[in-house]
């Protein structure tokens, strides 16, 4: 059989978890999943990554909540959710019939609300993984986000850990003076996975009405324009941890996620261009497929951090 015959290897392991591909959802942008349902097959993905959830249900931010910039998206949803046991008792079901991996965003005001999170959802089966979302304000210490600090953001991944025998994920904020210290300390503190990145803080003013647009004043910014930050991100990640990375930020085709795993991502998720076209993700395990083919390469694995080589 000739080589172009071949189908490549695209399977991959995140931490225990096995997927067939690697290219998955980001948390925020894909629902519980069931909303997208109607435009793919989301079972053809590596993994969903459903919306944030949190302890209590939570409103959000008040209104508007998203605003569009020239190459990307400000968004302060506020993680809008309606709470864990609502997720259990209305998505798990769900979730349970699908042969797709489904991974669970958590998020809270404390260490202790992390922790009852992942146990109830633990509990409740039909998940594959949990990923922690740092990026949340600690109530108990004044409004600074857990992922501000190695020391945070080792106690609060350590509590997850304590709390679920499923893999952690741990999602890393930009938004830090040295995101390889931070992610030395979830490894530490027993991470089996990290994500990166989280949105850029940033916000618009209405120039005509004087102020600004967001309801909440400041949003997580995402899109295109944080690519470069993003992979620069996974780069420096990769030379720090031993642990496999997700690369997310502005991937909208299968050029851009083979960047991220160039630089050090063995999995990449699809975020704010679900949004423009729900078909991205499928479109980029394809593109990722043939890049494969027509380079030869027999496994996906072989391309993980390949641009430090050189």
């Amino acid at each position: 059989m000739k080589n172009e015959k071949l189908k490549p290897c695209l399977k991959v392991n995140i931490g225990g978890i096995g997927m067939n591909n690697p290219v998955m959802t980001a948390s925020g942008t894909f629902g519980f999943g069931i909303e997208y349902s109607q435009f793919i097959d989301i079972n053809q993905l590596g993994a969903i990554v459903v919306k944030g959830v949190t302890l209590k249900p939570k409103e959000g931010n008040p209104t508007p909540r998203i605003v569009e910039t020239p190459a990307g998206m400000l968004n302060s949803i506020g993680l809008q959710n309606p709470g864990v046991d609502y997720v259990i008792n209305n998505y798990v079901p769900y979730f349970k019939k699908l042969k797709t991996k489904v991974i669970v965003n958590i998020s809270g005001d404390s260490t202790l609300d992390y922790a009852l999170v992942a146990k109830k959802l633990t509990d409740a089966g039909g998940i594959s993984g949990i990923e922690v979302n740092i990026s949340c304000p600690n109530v108990k210490r004044g409004g600074m986000a857990f992922g501000a600090s190695a020391k945070s953001a080792f106690e609060v991944t350590e509590a997850v850990k304590d709390a679920t025998d499923l893999p952690v994920i741990v999602k890393l904020s930009p938004n830090v003076t040295d995101i390889a210290e931070i992610a030395k300390a979830v490894e530490a503190a027993g991470a089996d996975a990290v994500s990166l990145i989280n949105t850029l803080t940033g916000m618009a003013i209405d120039i005509n009405a004087k102020k600004p647009v967001l309801g909440n004043v400041v949003g997580g910014l995402s899109g295109p324009t944080v690519k470069p930050v993003a992979v620069y991100a996974v780069w420096r990640v990769y030379k720090a941890v031993d642990i496999p990375i997700i690369g997310m930020g502005g991937i909208s085709s299968a050029e851009d996620a083979l960047e991220f795993i160039l630089a050090g991502a063995r999995a990449v998720a699809i975020g704010t261009a679900n949004f423009v076209n729900p078909k991205t993700a499928i479109e980029v395990i394809e593109g990722i497929e043939r890049y494969l083919k027509s380079h030869e390469i027999s496994d996906i694995n072989e391309l993980v951090g390949k641009a430090h080589v050189f």
